[in-house]
């Protein structure tokens, strides 16, 4: 080899010496002719970019020519120099330390997901929550009270030893009073009842309610609501049992019989 002499001849001789030419070259490679002619002669800038070095190196494997050997002739020709084949050992070295990070990671997934205490037996689950039955609270225990407490789901009984619930709720202002029946000894009650200000007491024995707007106010005694029918600005009154039935008035008489004495007849005021 001259020091002289380039990439494009020394393929050429090499074609020659193998006696091919360059039409059976360019079939055989699957290549235009003028991808050969412009390699033979040099002239890199006719063929595609990027493409200078691939081709030198794929007419140099056909013909035998090792362009390593020739390092000076190759630099000359344009384009980006190939990346060097990768390592065996590199290659080897990469897939053991991935091999042990992936059993490090199935190893922490199994510590966090299988309880440590309990590697062989895991404890029973509770159906409501999905948490063990250890870790699950006692149940609250009932009230023994009249009055219901955070965690009972049973509703306030209307009647019970302490007397009936009555329960009052208004829309606005309203003045009421509440007496007792005189053989119970208890003294009368009397509150201002306002928007978002309910009244729940309880009540023993007959007793008498008396309401002076009683056309904002709901009442309820002994869980059942007591339609009293009156309008805004309307006094009513009403008279309960022991039980916390309301005695309602009686009918009126029907013409041309005696009417019957309302000595325990409810009515207005």
């Amino acid at each position: 080899m001259r020091a002289d002499e380039t990439v494009g001849q020394l393929l050429q001789e090499a074609r020659v010496a193998k006696g091919l030419s360059r039409e059976a070259l360019a079939l055989e490679l699957k290549l235009p002719l003028r991808h050969i002619e412009a390699i033979e002669a040099d002239d890199w800038a006719t063929l595609p970019p990027g493409r200078p070095r691939p081709l030198a190196r794929q007419l140099a494997q056909r013909l035998g020519v090792d362009l390593e050997f020739y390092t000076g002739a190759f630099q000359i020709v344009p384009g980006v120099r190939e990346l060097e084949p990768p390592d065996p050992r590199q290659e080897r070295l990469e897939r053991v330390v991935m091999g042990l990070l992936t059993a490090a990671s199935v190893l922490v997934a199994l510590w966090l997901v299988v309880p440590g205490p309990s590697l062989g037996r895991k404890p029973a689950l509770s159906y409501l929550t999905g948490l063990p039955k250890a870790t699950l609270p006692p149940p609250p225990q009932p009230s023994a009270t009249a009055y219901p407490v955070l965690g009972e789901l049973l509703p306030e009984a209307p009647l019970n030893e302490q007397g009936i619930l009555v329960s009052l709720r208004a829309m606005d202002a309203c003045e009421v009073r509440l007496e007792p029946s005189p053989d119970s000894g208890a003294q009368p009650l009397a509150r201002t009842l306002r928007v978002s200000e309910p009244w729940r007491l309880r009540v023993k024995g007959p007793f008498t309610l008396f309401l002076e707007n009683a056309g904002v106010v709901n009442v309820e005694v002994a869980g059942i609501r007591v339609p009293h029918g009156q309008s805004v600005g309307e006094t009513w009154w009403g008279r309960f049992d022991a039980e916390g039935r309301w005695l309602k008035p009686a009918p009126p008489a029907i013409l041309g019989e005696p009417a019957m004495p309302d000595d325990d007849e409810d009515g207005k005021p």
